[in-house]
Parts: structure tokens; sequence; C-alpha cells
């Protein structure tokens, strides 16, 4: 895939055989990219199976899950949700998809049971490529760019994601879908 469709707001989807296994069959939401400076995505498929309020004290009750966002900088946390217009300083990725925001506002909101845990996502960690990185790996044929839908991160199971945004790219990514993960299952 060429560097020049990729950009903010798409999905990095590794291809099937990756070993490295931070990335293994992941799908990373790409929420800033540039040829300069490098890239910031958030593995979007791989829950630690902990709450954000297990994890950060002061945070209110909440029942909402925590991911792996991937392996650069894990003592920080990072949400993506879809309530850009309460949030402050909040950055719209793609429709319907925002990084960020004010955390104390976020909090207060979280509190008030202004948002639910469906709305948002927690991450600890990101992904991230240094500049040229990404255009290396693309060349080399480690990712797939796939278009982004909202509904990758607030409405689908993380254990099936990479095959169903694979399936949704149609033609052959959809018997790349079908591959097992190990080929000696075949």
């Amino acid at each position: 895939m060429l560097e020049s469709t990729v950009e903010s707001g798409k999905i990095l989807l590794a291809e099937p055989f990756m070993l490295d296994p931070n990335f293994k069959r992941s799908a990373v939401l790409l929420c800033d990219h540039s040829k300069e400076e490098g890239s910031v995505g958030f593995i979007l498929n791989k829950p630690l199976q902990t709450k954000i309020d297990e994890l950060i004290e002061e945070f209110p009750e909440f029942d909402a899950e925590v991911y792996f966002g991937g392996p650069v900088q894990m003592d920080t946390v990072h949400y993506l949700h879809n309530v850009g217009n309460l949030l402050e300083e909040s950055i719209e990725v793609c429709r319907g998809v925002y990084w960020g925001g004010d955390f104390e506002k976020l909090k207060f909101l979280v509190a008030q049971e202004m948002i639910k845990p469906h709305q948002i996502r927690f991450f600890v960690g990101y992904s991230g490529w240094s500049e040229g990185q990404l255009a290396d790996e693309l060349s080399y044929g480690s990712w797939v760019v796939a278009n982004m839908d909202a509904n990758y991160v607030f409405k689908s199971e993380p254990d099936t994601l990479w095959q169903s945004i694979m399936n949704n790219k149609g033609n052959t990514y959809s018997v790349i879908a079908q591959m097992p993960e190990d080929i000696s299952w075949n």
C-alpha cells in the first residue's frame, strides 16, 4: 500500500503472519500521521481484562474495559470516544471518533453519568512510528490499510475485529481473513 494512502483516521491491519506479539492480528486506528514527525495509533482489539476505575485510583466507578494501545509509553493512558461535543480539547480522528480531551472534565462527565462505557475506550500505551518507519513497514507489506468505521471502536468484538475489517475490504482480503493464525492448523 502506498504511503500516500495512509492518513489519520485509517486502520492498519497487521499482515496475517506478523510475528511481533504486540501486533499479531492487530487492528490499529491511526490517530496522528505525519511523514515528517511520525505516527501514533491505538490497537483496537487487545483488551487487558481490567477496568479503568481499577487502573486509575481517583477515577469514578465506571465499567469500561482498558485495552493495550501499543508498546510505547506503557505508563500512559489514552482514550477514544464519541462525545467530542462534550469534551473540550478532544481531537476528531474521523467521523464519530475523537481522541483525548480534558481529563478532569471526563471524570466529571463519567461521575454524572453523561458518558457511558459504550461511548469510550481506554488504552494503556500507544503504537508509534518514527519518521519514515511506517512507510518502510508498508513497503515491506507488514500492514494492510483499511477505512475506518466508528463501529470498529464502539460496537465490535475485539476477538473478531481484525478478521471483520479484513473481510470488509473484500476480494483477496476476504480470503486472507479466513486464514488461520497458525498455518499448521491448515
